[in-house]
Order: C-alpha cells, then structure tokens, then sequence
C-alpha cells in the first residue's frame, strides 16, 4: 500500500473515530454505518482525482459533488431528477428535513430517536467533516490543522452529551488524530527515511534524515488541550428535551452553596405538548386519597420582565433532611402529609426534579441541591432525572374560601418582590385585569374572578399550535386574539394579579397524569403544564388553574368548598382520578420506538424489595470487570512493550558473549579453563574471535540489538536519535547532550566501537559485557533528569513508537507474501501440446 493510500485510510479511521462521540446522542447507531459507508465513497473519489490526477481545487470540488449526490440518493431520492441529480424541489426537501431535525432536537432527550432530520444532520456534519480532513490531510497534505474540524466534532458532541464516558471518546478521537499525524509524517518523508529517525533494516543500510515534526506535534497537542477545555464550555444542549433551558446543572459542587441562573424553562414546552405520539416520562405511585391535584412542580419564574417569566437568579445550598415550612403557611390550615415515590423514565433528563409542592423532604441519589425559595431541586454539574427513582414527601394545603377571602395584606417583602410590573407592560393588560374583577372586594375574589374568566366566561380556547410570543405586547395580543395554551393563560393571569397588587408568579412542571390499572399513575410528555401560583398570607402560595381543558379547577376557588355544588366548567382533557381502563391510555401507549428507547417507565412499586432485579447479573460484573482491566492496561501498552523489548534485547547480548565461538580464525589455537570456558569470556572489554558464517552474523545482530537500545534509552529521556550520524558521531553527540561525565561517555563509546567493528571489520568480533555498559547508561541518564522525565520515560516512553512502525512493517511483509502465494497459485504452466 502507497502512503498516500495509507493516510487515506487514516483519514477516515480518524473522522469515523472522532464521529464515535456522537453515539450516546442518538439511537439506534445505525446511522454510523451509513455515514462510514458514504465517507469512503467520498474518500475512494478523493483518491481516484488525487491518482489522475486533477488540481487539488477540482479534486476537492469532485469530493463535494459526489458527497451532494450521495446525500440526495439517501434522503431526497423522489424529490431529484433521476434520483440523483438534486435540484429545487430536493433543496427544499433539505431544508424542510434540517428544520425539522431542529424541531427534534429540542423536542427530545438524550438519546434522541434517529428521525429522518436528525440522521441528514448528523450523516451530513460527519460527511463535511470528513472532506475537511481529507483535504487538508491528504490533498493539501499538512494532517496537523486537519485536528481542527476533528476537535470541533467532538467538542459538539461533548458540550451535547452529559455522559459519564466523555472521557473515553476524547481517548478515541485523540488517538484517530495522532495516528493520521503519524501517518502524515511517514508519507511525507518516506523517501528520505523514518518520521522519527527510524533505523536501518539491514546492517549497512544507508539511514534517513530526522524528520522535522515538531512544528505538527506542537499543533496536535495544541488541538488536544483545546479538546479537553472547550466540552467545559456552556454550548447549547438536547439533554433535556421537555423543557429544556431549565439550567445545566449548576452549583457549587461542595454542598455549601452557590447559585442558579434566571433562565428560560419554556422553550421547547410547546413543541412537547405538540408531540405526534405521546411518552410517559415519568411515574409514580402516592398515598394520597386522590390524585386530581398531584401536579408535579417543577420550578417557578419570578422574575417577570414584560417580555417573559423565568426563575430568577437564587441561592442554593445542600439539600436538608426536613424541608423547612413552606412560607405564609400559618397553624389554622388543614394539611396533610403524604408520600409519593416517582421513576423518571431514562430518556427523561431534566435538571429540575419535578415534585409535588410543598414538599416537606426528598430521598434521592446523586449531586443535587436545593433552593429554599422556590423549594425546588436542582442538579449540580450535570446531574439530571434520567432513570432516577426517588420518594418525596409533600403537604396536601386544602384551604378552605373563606380562609383565602379573609387573608390579611401580604407582607411587605413578600409584596414588593412579586408584585413588580415592568413599565413596559401594555396598559391593556392593567385596564383589563380592573374590568375583569370589577366588584370584588377581596384578594381572593379577584383571583378566582381572573380564573373563571380564561376558563369559562372570557370566549378563549385552548391551541398548542399559536406562538408563545416575543415582545412587551405579547400578552396584550393574546387577550386580543382569546388563543393559546397554558403559557399564555398563565402568564397573563399573573401578569394581571401583579397589576392588582396580588403577590403572584408562575410553576411550570406536569398536569396530574392518568391513572393506570395497578394503580401507578403515568404521566406523559403531553401532560407538561404552566399554572399561576398567587401568595396568600396564612395559606403561602396557591395553585389555580386558568387553562381551560386542561389540568383540575381547585376545589378552594369553587363557591362551595364542600364540593357538593360545581359549576359548570368544561372538563379536563384527561380526568386524572377516573376510573381506571382496561385499554392503555393515549398517554402511555408505548410503541415500539419508545421501547427502543426505554421511554416507556414501569409502574413503581413503594416497597423497593418489590422492584427486582436481584442485583447486576454475574454477566454484567464481568464484563464490567474486563472493560476496567482493559481500559486501565491500555495505557500501560507502551511501558509494557518497552520493558519486554529492553529485556530481549539486553538478554540477546548476555547470550552472544557466552556462545562458544570454536576454534579462532587463522588457526590460533585457545586454552580453556577448568570450568570448558576460555578465559577471556568471563573478562569484560575483551574482544572475542567471531568465526566467520551464522555465528558472526548472529553476533552482529546481537551488537546492533544493544546499540539500539542505548538510542532508544537516550530518546527516551529526552536525546532524540540522528541516524544520520556514524555510530562514534552518534555517540558523542549523546555524551554531549547528555552531559554524560568520563567514565559513562567511554560506556558509550564502547558499545559505539562495537558497532564499527561488527559492521565494518574485515573479520567482525563481538564484545561481552556491552549490555552492562548500556544499564551503566541508562542509570546516569535517569540521574541527571527532572522526576517528570523519569516518570515519563517509564510510563510513556517516546521509543515506543517502534511498535507502531513494527505492526506496519509486519503488514507489509504479510501482504507481499501473500502476494507472492497468490501469483504461484494463479500461474499458468506452460502447455506441453505444440501447436500444428
């Protein structure tokens, strides 16, 4: 195989490699096949261009235009002329899939279903960034600044993914870009020798030049360290999927504080309530006589700027063993505490933890902290829903109206912090608000006369499909058009009760879900949910519910509290506390997608001996325990094979001084001792006769095995080998590198010499004692550098990069032999029949 062909392949081993970040983003990984099927169409064009051969411009447009055909063929098949030549009607297919890919992003969690946009997006970066490499790399031929769009692949896909293996696909992407740099640099300079000054394959072989790498290595390493710091960056994130925005998993990490960030958590809330199929993503079992108010709260926004609500800017702290008493709730209300045990399904990451509110104490695993405010749970660094199970225990507050009507003034607090209106606020919204509740003379009434007009009296109807709105006159369009879902209700309800002088904000989190058969509860993706909460002193904050079809009306803002007279409301889409069906519900109908993706949760059990499992399976321990083993020896291959190399090496010359070299050349005749052997051999520094034949040649073998470990034991503590050099030049220049004293340099000079008179001695001589001069060495090398270098030296040693050249030279004979079988079995004998 030619170089250039070799660092073809490296090319796309190293896109394919960095491309493996993606993986825990989306499943099932079939698009990876794909893609690697693609990029080596696009990478065989690059090379039958790059062999004609055409300009690197034409060849890279080639590229480019059969990267194009290949990704119509793929995704715009009925919309191209023949299939395959895109025009208008296939770009705006492209167009319409990218947009919808995007709506996909946000709408789910980690790992996102492989929906048709979501595949042209990913198939489609992984293919632009192969052409970048492969033009830099191969048809520009400069492997060090290809690292930059291999950095940028993977750094997206680590600032996407919250894994815990993070770490692992960096180690694939790095060693994807070092192998190109390697093979990069043994192509360019293959005509002048080894990258890194490889030796000789045969004793007088004229050795290469050094090849001057070091500008590309400080590039790659450059590369790498951005690598490791850029996924450390805030960039935009999928994980949460169902309001997604909410935080990142923010905190001081050591349970002492810290704060969380007023951001958005209604993004993508619409694009969840519009899903084509519903998911269950949460599930949960309670103790509570019924279910109709089970909301699960997720977090409040306080912070009201005209435009928009968002939780405002709080401090959190570790979470505590008993949540203190929720704020304004005073002695004469009746509360009852119960427990509700909820499973988040696994490709449910929220940041938040949805709970019932007021909670009173959260039992979970993991990095969370807690906000006293807002009374919310929030992951630190990272930390999120996925899969967890946790028990939480909350008050059931049922006020009664008239504790509500007779609630005297908010405090001042209180009042001054939830009662703020922006200046922006259209005048509408103030004016209208006065008219709605024109009459009432408490607090109360105003509340419940703002709800009954967006549920009953107003003329609005429910519509996920209407914007949620930008800009101060949003709310004031919506009271116009009577339009929206419960973003809209919400918020103007709020907006409103501010404008009254009524402490409010707005919760965000899941309407009750649907009772199933065994008695869980499932809540789906459709039951996502916004409600104002309003402050009442005595009774703290309470739920009330604007939205028409959605949700339940609170009992408390009914005339009668006893529940015996109800007005005429209309009902909620899904009546939480039904009677249970035999059929499965819309909401937790489960196809075979979501079972692929484990988005269907299984009914909680209170009891966890009742949840199975028994453990990990001893299947499981052990592959675990092999994927520990290997990922912790991978490292240690080089010191490995630089301890077995050093070993051989060192025992081949012990074995050439002590082999018998028989009767001496020129007839000289040898005594020998009483033990058989001569007396020399059992003397270092005396030089032996070497018979010529098998013996010498292996003697000289042995000679150069020592004289190469000396070079590689100098490289390896930071003397890089020239072999340009002569064996006495090379020696000096150690020496003197090294700043080697007397005694140590004529070691060195030594094995030097016996190296000269083994390659170039009428009659070869081999010496003993050279693998003690090496060790000699070696130590004074050790002694004279910084304990990084010797750590270095023996973990990561620089010569170990002869492996690699060991593997390829072995691949390459492997394939010349077979070769060469191949052309014996495939030859014809001459035929015997002469012809007439």
């Amino acid at each position: 195989m030619s170089g250039r062909a070799r660092l073809t392949l490296c090319a796309v081993a190293a896109t394919l490699m960095a491309s493996c970040a993606l993986l825990p983003l989306v499943t099932p990984a079939t698009w990876l096949l794909q893609a690697a099927v693609l990029l080596a169409i696009q990478s065989g064009v690059g090379a039958a261009a790059r062999r004609v051969p055409l300009a690197r411009p034409l060849t890279v447009a080639a590229q480019a235009l059969v990267t194009l055909v290949l990704l119509t063929l793929l995704f715009a098949r009925e919309q191209a002329l023949v299939g395959l030549v895109p025009g208008p009607e296939a770009f705006g297919h492209f167009g319409d899939l990218l947009r919808t890919g995007a709506d996909d992003v946000g709408r789910y969690a980690i790992p996102a279903p492989l929906s048709d946009g979501i595949r042209l997006m990913v198939i489609g970066s992984v293919l632009v960034i192969g052409l970048a490499v492969d033009t830099l790399a191969v048809t520009y031929r400069n492997a060090a600044p290809a690292g930059l769009p291999l950095l940028a692949l993977y750094s997206v896909a680590a600032g996407l993914s919250t894994g815990a293996t993070d770490w692992l696909w960096f180690l694939v992407a790095a060693a994807g870009y070092l192998m190109l740099l390697l093979a990069e640099g043994r192509e360019r300079l293959s005509q002048w020798g080894r990258v890194f000054g490889g030796g000789p394959r045969a004793p007088g072989a004229q050795p290469g030049p050094v090849a001057p790498v070091r500008t590309g290595r400080r590039i790659g390493m450059a590369a790498l360290g951005v690598a490791l710091v850029v996924p450390l960056l805030p960039l935009p994130a999928i994980q949460g999927g169902l309001l997604d925005g909410t935080g990142t998993g923010v905190g001081a990490g050591n349970g002492s504080g810290g704060t969380i960030s007023a951001v958005n958590p209604l993004v993508s809330l619409r694009d969840s309530l519009n899903v084509d199929e519903d998911r269950t993503v949460l599930t949960l079992r309670t103790n509570a006589a019924g279910v109709s108010d089970m909301y699960l709260r997720i977090v409040s926004l306080d912070d009201f700027d005209g435009t928009t609500w968002k939780p405002a800017k709080r401090h959190i702290v570790a979470v505590p063993d008993e949540f203190p008493s929720p704020t304004g709730l005073g002695p004469g209300v009746k509360r009852t505490e119960i427990t509700t045990r909820i499973a988040a399904a696994p490709g449910y990451a929220q940041d938040w933890l949805p709970m019932p509110y007021p909670p009173s104490g959260v039992q979970i695993k993991g990095n969370w902290r807690y906000e006293p405010v807002g009374m919310t749970l929030v992951g630190d660094h990272g930390q999120n829903t996925s899969g967890k199970t946790y028990q939480v225990k909350s008050l059931d507050v049922q006020p009664t109206a008239e504790q509500l009507a007779s609630a005297p003034e908010a405090p001042g607090s209180v009042r001054s912090t939830y009662t703020k209106v922006p200046d922006s606020l259209p005048p509408v919204v103030a004016q209208q608000a006065r008219e709605i509740t024109k009459g009432a003379t408490s607090d109360y009434e105003k509340a419940v006369a703002l709800q009954d007009y967006f549920a009953v009296t107003g003329g609005f109807e429910y519509d996920t499909e209407v914007e949620v709105g930008s800009g101060t006159n949003a709310i004031a369009r919506f009271l116009r058009d009577k339009q929206g879902f419960c973003v809209h209700f919400s918020f103007a309800m709020a907006a409103m009760a501010r404008t009254l002088g009524i402490p409010a904000r707005v919760a965000v989190g899941f309407a009750p879900g649907t009772t199933q058969t065994d008695g869980s509860v499932a809540v789906g993706l459709k039951d996502a949910h916004a409600w104002p909460e309003l402050y009442f002193e005595g009774v703290g904050w309470t739920r009330f519910e604007p939205t028409p079809t959605r949700g339940s009306t609170p009992t408390y803002t009914l005339p009668d509290t006893s529940g015996q007279a109800v007005p005429d409301l209309p009902q909620a889409s899904r009546s939480a506390d039904a009677a249970p069906s035999a059929q499965p519900s819309s909401s937790t109908s489960c196809s075979a997608q979501d079972k692929k993706l484990e988005g269907c949760a299984q009914a909680l059990p209170l009891d966890e001996a009742q949840q199975g499992g028994g453990g990990p399976r001893w299947y499981a321990i052990a592959g675990w325990t092999l994927l520990g083993a290997a990922v912790l020896a991978v490292p240690l291959l080089p010191m490995l094979w630089r301890l077995r190399r050093r070993a051989v090496r060192l025992a081949s010359a012990q074995h050439s001084s002590s082999v018998p070299s028989g009767p001496p050349a020129g007839g000289r005749g040898g005594g020998g001792g009483a033990d058989g052997r001569r007396p020399e051999e059992s003397r270092p520094g005396v030089l032996l006769d070497v018979p010529p034949g098998e013996a010498g040649a292996a003697a000289a073998g042995h000679v150069l095995a020592v004289w190469r470990e000396l070079t590689d034991t100098a490289w390896d503590y930071g003397i890089e080998p020239n072999e340009a050099l002569t064996p006495r030049r090379a020696a000096a220049r150690i020496v003197r590198i090294g700043e080697l004293d007397e005694t140590v340099g004529r070691s060195v000079h030594r094995v030097a010499g016996a190296v000269e008179q083994v390659l170039f001695a009428p009659e070869p001589r081999a010496e003993a004692g050279l693998a003690d001069e090496v060790r000699t060495v070696r130590a004074a090398l050790r002694d004279r550098v910084s304990w990084t270098t010797r750590v270095r030296a023996v973990v990561a040693p620089r010569s170990a990069i002869r492996a690699v050249w060991d593997l390829s030279d072995r691949w390459t004979a492997a394939k010349a032999s077979w070769a060469t079988r191949l052309a014996t079995l495939t030859h014809r004998p001459p035929s015997h029949h002469q012809s007439s």
